[in-house]
């Protein structure tokens, strides 16, 4: 009984944390086993880095979008980046550098503390139908984490719906405070189904589908991959639907995010047909 408690609560901490699922331990921090003040570190670093994950892509994007539609003078923007952001342009004939600068005492964005700066590169081509949007990030923490990543997403202006469709480059590290850290690769594709050209970046909806590749300092590789696209509503803290497939040396199994409902509400069936509830953090 007490192997199975054990199990139960590992399987607990790689079904809970949402889209992203990465962590990392060390000689007090041990991945899937161990009481349950051990596995809830795990759920918590997981779910970090989803956080980081989300709120870097959003404000990449948002940006960008900014940006493009202020020089177009086809309409005003209204940003999802907070006044506490310094942005900062470098314009020169087909190049723009935005500079986000979150300041060394940081800003608040979605009730999280960032300090550093994202660098944002792009060669501008209003007409292209391809644009390679480049991201480095300086001296970035988010929570006091320290955040490395030099990243890229590939801007389409319409994908085979018609929509517009971003993909992500996932690498990324993230170092704790303690020294704890976690990395990640593999690639996730947005594409945007509802709100574009409306100018205000909160009603904007997207369809997220992607592979990726979670490395544990243990030596444990878990794959995922999205099986029905995760539905983001920039509005809701959780995706609303969609599901994706985790797989592992000992398990594996399908998280489900339900049928539409902004929730912290979800399920995961292992292989074998078992299904739990999962609430989300």
């Amino acid at each position: 009984m007490k192997n199975l408690n054990v199990f139960k609560k590992g399987i607990f901490c790689l079904v809970v944390l949402g889209l992203v699922f990465t962590s990392c331990s060390d000689n007090d921090e041990t991945s899937g086993t161990g009481d349950l003040g051990q596995d809830t570190t795990e759920v918590q670093r997981s779910a970090e880095i989803d956080q980081v994950d989300n709120i870097l892509g959003d404000m990449v994007v948002d940006a960008y979008e900014g940006q493009e539609l202020s020089e177009s003078g086809k309409g005003v923007y209204t940003s999802g980046i907070p006044e506490c952001v310094t942005v900062t342009l470098v314009a020169e004939q087909g190049y723009r550098e935005l500079t986000l600068d979150f300041g060394t005492e940081g800003c608040i964005v979605n009730g999280h503390l960032i300090q550093g700066q994202i660098v944002i590169d792009y060669t501008r081509d209003p007409e292209a139908q391809q644009i390679e949007i480049n991201y480095n990030l300086f001296d970035f923490y988010f929570d006091a984490k320290h955040v490395i990543a030099s990243r890229s997403i590939l801007r389409e202006l319409s994908n085979e719906n018609g929509n517009p469709q971003f993909t992500h480059d996932l690498t990324i590290t993230v170092v704790w405070p303690n020294g704890v850290q976690a990395s990640r690769e593999g690639t996730r594709i947005r594409e945007w189904v509802e709100g574009f050209g409306t100018g205000v970046f909160s009603d904007n909806v997207f369809e997220i589908t992607g592979d990726w590749t979670a490395t544990f300092v243990n030596g444990n590789t878990h794959i995922y991959e999205v099986i029905e696209p995760l539905r983001r509503e920039v509005i809701c803290a959780f995706f609303v639907s969609g599901s994706f497939d985790v797989q592992r040396t000992n398990f594996g199994g399908l998280f489900d995010y339900g049928e539409g409902n902004c929730d912290n509400q979800a399920t995961f069936t292992f292989n074998n047909g078992t299904e739990i509830p999962i609430t989300l953090n």
